[in-house]
């Protein structure tokens, strides 16, 4: 490691500072756009409902690089690495490898067994490590990191008005209010069935993504009813506002379409947030999403894992 390099706990003030560092280093434009949610999404608002761990690599005064990293809500035996940022000139020094290092001892120290460097819901800024960020990939596999899975985003354009993320819903949305299901915005009020919906069916992250998207700047959710009952959801924004999911809709109301209109009502509400794309998060069915948006298979994602040895 560079000799003049220090490596230190970021104070709580330092979130601007990291922000300014990620819109460098970031070295894909979409990632870059996004650095304050991003650093705002898995560090400040992932500190209010888990242990989280905030590392900063300095030479002087000046912020060389970052690493956020947190504890499972889920397996208090899992740590993760959240964010991992290094600033162009101050690559190839150690850097990386110091700040990491210095996140496996806290995290240790936290109770953690293993380390994944993989998102952690419901505040993560990607699922793993994208398959561009090729430095990153051959960093992880020289400190001992294997790779267990893949995971891959969607993306639906909204970049023109005849794009098929873009069609009209108003057909569909008649065709199912013949059959009594109503579809609407969620409001905050609507949060308490949205999540107990989530926890009841689907499990997992979901109902906090829900409750981080529904009246939230730049987030949103709408559902679908029947007889007051939700029996659908589909939100975008909770982590990041050029994201969507989660989505999900209850067994009794599957094959109606109504999955599909709710998805295009959310992309609907990002490209008139200004988005000229959408990305589909940690996808599940391919299919589906390609037939109801048009969206294609772009992002992919190497998730590691690391065994630490407990001292």
């Amino acid at each position: 490691m560079d000799a003049e390099i220090e490596i230190a706990d970021l104070a709580p003030g330092s979130a601007a500072a990291a922000s300014r560092l990620c819109e460098q280093a970031l070295d894909l434009p979409e990632d870059a756009a996004e650095a304050t949610v991003i650093v705002d999404a898995v560090w400040t608002r992932a500190a209010a409902d888990r242990p989280v761990v905030a590392v900063g690599a300095y030479r002087g005064a000046e912020l060389a690089g970052v690493l956020v990293g947190s504890m499972s809500g889920t397996d208090q035996r899992l740590g993760h690495v959240d964010l991992l940022a290094v600033a162009p000139e101050h690559r190839r020094r150690g850097t990386g490898r110091a700040l990491l290092a210095a996140a496996e001892r806290r995290l240790a120290g936290l109770g953690a067994s293993e380390v994944l460097l993989a998102g952690n819901p419901p505040y993560y800024a990607w699922p793993g490590i994208d398959v561009r960020y090729t430095p990153a990939v051959c960093a992880a596999l020289a400190l001992g990191y294997r790779q267990d899975r893949t995971a891959w985003n969607m993306t639906a354009d909204l970049s023109y008005d005849g794009s098929p993320a873009l069609r009209s819903t108003e057909a569909a949305e008649h065709r199912l209010a013949a059959q009594g299901i109503t579809v609407r915005r969620a409001e905050p009020a609507d949060l308490p069935a949205l999540v107990a919906l989530a926890r009841g069916t689907f499990g997992g992250t979901w109902d906090a993504e829900l409750a981080g998207s529904v009246g939230r700047p730049g987030a949103g959710c709408h559902l679908a009813e029947r007889d007051g009952e939700v029996v659908a959801f589909a939100a975008y924004g909770s982590s990041r506002p050029s994201w969507f999911g989660p989505m999900g809709t209850a067994p009794a109301a599957e094959g109606s379409g109504i999955g599909g209109v709710l998805l295009r009502r959310c992309l609907a509400d990002q490209r008139a947030a200004g988005h000229d794309s959408a990305q589909i998060g940690w996808v599940g069915p391919v299919p589906f999403y390609s037939r109801s948006a048009g969206a294609r298979i772009e992002r992919v994602f190497f998730l590691y894992r690391k065994a630490l040895e407990i001292q």
